[in-house]
């Protein structure tokens, strides 16, 4: 029996990267995925490469619309949620001086306001003892430039973690944040060799995290194994933030 065997989960942004990894070794550990994507031709895809007990959502995180048409179906398909993985949003470049508006908005629009309201929206379907997992990033206590904002919108999420977990307390819902460091993904695959080679220098093992690996981390803090588990920001980085 998969450890997740009977599960449903949710995960936004589950049509690539490491929440389609998550959403595979979900699948393969007894659950049923609902995941989400804004492209259509992404999201199909991967439906089609996790090959099972899957449904396809296509909407944006951030778009509150979507997020209903999301749970709506949920709640017609499935009727419950025991765990949800939110997990969209990446990160864009601007130093202060050069921060715009846009750019402000558009970060903080997807990852703080849209797991916010992924949260909200999911509450009324998750079941008592259920498994909240945000996907953060090790660049929330780290200095990257170029990247504050979307280290500020990331270390929101550690927060929401601590109140979450207060608020839920009554109904035995664990949140926790994943925070992982630099992971070989296809967009770490474009970044020139030199970027690449700088990265994994300031990993003590001298190379970047694999995909499965943080599935593995996430599936841990979906399951029951990590019932002691609440509010952690949980950096799964190789050390990278450590030293």
């Amino acid at each position: 029996m998969g450890k997740l065997e009977g599960k449903v989960a949710v995960i936004t942004g589950g049509s690539s990267g490491l929440a389609l990894e998550t959403a595979k070794r979900f699948v393969q550990e007894g659950a049923y995925v609902f995941i989400t994507g804004r492209r259509q031709e992404q999201l199909d895809e991967a439906v089609k490469q996790i090959g099972r007990n899957v449904t396809g959502v296509r909407g944006d995180a951030a778009n509150l619309d979507d997020l209903d048409r999301l749970f709506d179906t949920v709640k017609q398909e499935k009727g419950k949620i025991d765990i949800l993985f939110a997990s969209a949003g990446k990160g864009e470049a601007a130093v202060l001086g050069e921060i715009t508006e846009e750019h402000f908005d558009k970060e903080f629009g997807l990852i703080v306001r849209g797991t916010l309201f992924t949260a909200q929206k999911a509450l009324p379907l998750m079941n008592d003892g259920g498994s909240i997992i945000m996907t953060g990033s090790v660049a929330s206590v780290k200095g990257f430039p170029g990247f504050g904002v979307y280290a500020a919108s990331k270390a929101a999420l550690r927060s929401f973690a601590r109140t979450w977990l207060n608020e839920l307390k009554g109904r035995n819902i664990r949140v926790n944040v994943l925070s992982p460091g630099q992971v070989d993904t296809p967009d770490s695959q474009r970044l020139d060799e030199e970027t690449r080679k700088m990265f994994e220098s300031l990993i003590p093992r001298g190379k970047m995290g694999r995909p499965e690996e943080i599935a593995a981390a996430a599936l841990f803090l979906a399951s029951d194994e990590a019932s002691y588990v609440n509010g952690l920001d949980f950096a799964v980085d190789g050390g990278f933030s450590a030293i």
